[in-house]
């Protein structure tokens, strides 16, 4: 018999790999203020595909990740940035999960997904003087705790 046969959720759980391309996905989209369903319209597919991709139910192909940095305009590296060390070595990519690591990765790419921050970074980018974009980016570094 089967093994799979005694759990079927386990094929259906995203891997951590997917999830993080996906995430990826979801910040460049919302960082160039793009929809979903212009997303899809630039693929050829239909937005429900696109919320798949971002949530990594869905994997993403080598010819879609293609398309995708062409259409967001990074290189395909992007997709992996910043991905956890723990993602990047698992031998056991069989071996589904959730999450990557239990440290303080998991806060810090919570905190760059969530709506606001993508707001602030979008609206720091509009501004066109690199001049009052410094002297912004130095207020707001010494509005917060000071490093170190």
């Amino acid at each position: 018999m089967d093994d799979r046969a005694d759990s079927p959720d386990r094929e259906h759980r995203p891997s951590p790999i997917d999830v993080h391309v996906g995430a990826r996905v979801r910040l460049r989209r919302t960082l160039l203020g793009m929809s979903q369903e212009k997303l899809a319209e630039a693929l050829g597919v239909t937005f429900q595909q696109v919320q798949k991709y971002e949530r990594g139910v869905n994997r993403i192909g080598a010819s879609r990740l293609f398309d995708l940095a062409r259409v967001l305009d990074v290189p395909i590296s992007f997709f992996f940035d910043d991905m956890s060390e723990g993602a990047e070595s698992n031998p056991s990519l069989g071996r589904r999960s959730y999450g990557f690591a239990d440290s303080q990765d998991a806060f810090e790419d919570d905190t760059m997904h969530r709506r606001e921050t993508l707001e602030l970074v979008r609206a720091y980018y509009r501004i066109s003087d690199p001049a009052v974009r410094k002297r912004i980016f130095d207020l707001i570094k010494s509005l917060g705790p000071s490093e170190g």
